[in-house]
């Protein structure tokens, strides 16, 4: 038998050399960055895998990686990466953050002015994060995407910002947490382009909204897919957290989908885009949150749109219920003036989630209404108001807290100035 030349076991030391540097971390430990303390159920991300921390904080890796996604609710996300040629136990340290954010619609976004205002409010007051519009509730979005369908729908007909990788670094220079909205089943552009792929009246009409808006059939598979492929191109531009809008069925009886809307199949739906969504996010070790109507916390059923809270929270990190006095029409028990009792609205039924789902505070972060009633009195709300939800959240400890205006129309009202106790 030959014997092999020199130059191939100087080649194979080479590679195994290199293939040691590129599998350094074999175990992990992930702590507080301020306290020490080791994290539980923290979430570490190789690849397209994830797996979650024991109870010490500690995870053994099946097999030596180099780079690490980690992040844990309640902590800002981390990429791990370790130059060393040897496996070894690695700490990851999360610092604790609570995003406290302001919304910016499709437009606001693209608005020196509206995007402006923001920014100085951030700058001067508690205001840490922003929620911008990836997918707006028309179904446009406001960068040149790279998603066939948004360019063959018309969502591309506008762009409001011209370099969004650009404004996401220049946001996150400023420390500023990063949440892309998505409204996932509420798509005008898409239904009226792909009808066949829209929700329909009984005789066969495209189904429209009140606010003369359609709606795409979340039991279509297309429809989950075009979705999916918007959130994923949002998650690789770097945002932090992906919140997925108008995760639901229309509140409207009698409309036709590709399936019998019946509660089973309605939970299933949202449940299985959910588990879809995990599974294509899991790369980007992003958060995953979802937008849900304020009632599901007391709702022992789906609320009629496919919404049920304890299905809901298997499938992301933060659950971001809307509770805006407003929108509790028939109040909650004990308070049948929502508008009168702000605070109670908001740190009763953030409770009322707990202690259904026996999930710790920091799984929740709530909208908080920052414009004036519709629904009882027209009164404005103001920095009572504002303050009073905003101190109901704090009270639970959710992970922070979301104002919205429609208008994108925020001022100091209610709230502290930076570094202010």
């Amino acid at each position: 038998m030959k014997s092999m030349p020199a130059h191939w076991g100087c080649l194979a030391a080479l590679l195994a050399l290199a293939a040691a540097a590129q599998a350094s971390i074999a175990e992990l430990q992930v702590l507080d960055a301020d306290t020490g303390r080791p994290i539980a159920a923290a979430i570490v991300t190789l690849g397209a895998k994830t797996a979650t921390t024991d109870a010490g904080g500690r995870l053994v890796l099946a097999q030596p990686a180099q780079t690490l996604g980690v992040r844990a609710p309640g902590y800002r996300r981390l990429e791990l990466k370790d130059d060393t040629s040897t496996p070894r136990q690695q700490t990851a340290r999360l610092t604790p953050f609570r995003p406290k954010a302001l919304y910016l619609s499709f437009y606001g976004i693209g608005s020196q002015s509206l995007r402006g205002a923001a920014l100085r409010l951030i700058a001067s007051t508690e205001l840490n994060a922003l929620v911008i519009d990836v997918k707006g509730d028309r179904g446009r979005i406001p960068y040149r995407s790279s998603v066939p369908l948004a360019v063959e729908s018309g969502a591309q007909s506008t762009i409001t910002v011209r370099d969004m990788p650009a404004l996401i670094a220049q946001l996150h220079a400023q420390g500023i947490y990063l949440v892309a909205r998505v409204v996932a089943f509420k798509d005008d552009p898409i239904a009226r382009s792909h009808p066949e792929w829209a929700v329909h009246s009984p005789k066969g009409a495209l189904y429209t909204d009140r606010e003369g808006l359609a709606w795409i059939d979340p039991f279509r598979p297309e429809v989950r897919n075009y979705v999916l492929d918007v959130a994923e191109e949002a998650a690789r531009l770097g945002f932090d957290e992906i919140q997925f809008d108008y995760l639901r069925l229309p509140d409207h009886p009698g409309l036709v989908f590709a399936r019998p809307p019946t509660q089973a199949n309605r939970v299933e739906a949202i449940n299985g885009f959910l588990a879809a969504a995990q599974r294509r996010l899991a790369p980007y070790n992003v958060f995953l949150a979802a937008d849900i109507f304020g009632y599901v916390l007391w709702n022992q059923d789906d609320t009629g749109i496919g919404q049920r809270l304890e299905d809901l929270v298997q499938y992301v990190d933060y659950l971001s219920p809307m509770l805006y006095p407003s929108g509790f029409q028939f109040g909650i028990p004990g308070y049948h003036n929502p508008v009168a009792v702000p605070r109670e609205i908001v740190e009763l039924s953030l409770q009322n989630a707990r202690k259904r789902t026996g999930l710790p505070s920091v799984r929740f972060r709530p909208w908080l209404q920052a414009f004036r009633d519709y629904a009882f009195d027209h009164r404005s709300f103001g920095a009572a108001q504002i303050r009073a939800q905003i101190d109901g959240a704090e009270a639970f400890g959710s992970d922070g807290w979301m104002l919205w205006n429609p208008h994108n129309s925020y001022g100091t009202a209610g709230l502290k100035e930076d570094g202010q106790p």
